[in-house]
């Protein structure tokens, strides 16, 4: 049964920087893309960042441009989302997403198949 289950969550300061992880077990997912979604209390879930099977291609949120990276290592089934310079208004469960359809960056959350359970970023201002 496929899984994917996030890390490197927290509480930092503005201005600070997290790294989340992503791993994936179960099935590989080394051919499809993937993606980091967030969703603060009373919004929806947002896209963060995508990115292609290779890596090669990635999308960004405007909001997150600039100080977020997403990135893959496919030998590792592992996603990973870089943040920052983070801002009061990053704080969010942060989830990955795996999808079994694209291997394009896909930045609309029901396109993927596969979720994490999340993990809490609280950024103090």
């Amino acid at each position: 049964q496929a899984q994917l289950v996030e890390s490197g969550g927290g509480l930092v300061q503005a201005g600070g920087s997290l790294r989340l992880s992503c791993a994936a077990s179960g099935r590989s997912f080394s051919r499809y893309a993937m993606g980091w979604f967030r969703q603060a209390p009373g919004k929806e879930r947002d896209v963060v960042a995508a990115i292609s099977w290779s890596g090669r291609s990635t999308y960004y949120a405007d909001s997150v441009k600039g100080r977020f990276t997403i990135s893959r290592v496919n030998a590792k089934n592992t996603l990973y989302l870089q943040m920052n310079s983070l801002k009061p208004e990053d704080t969010a469960v942060y989830y990955c997403a795996a999808s079994s359809t694209y291997t394009s960056p896909i930045p609309i959350p029901r396109e993927y198949d596969y979720w994490g359970q999340g993990t809490q970023v609280t950024v103090s201002s």
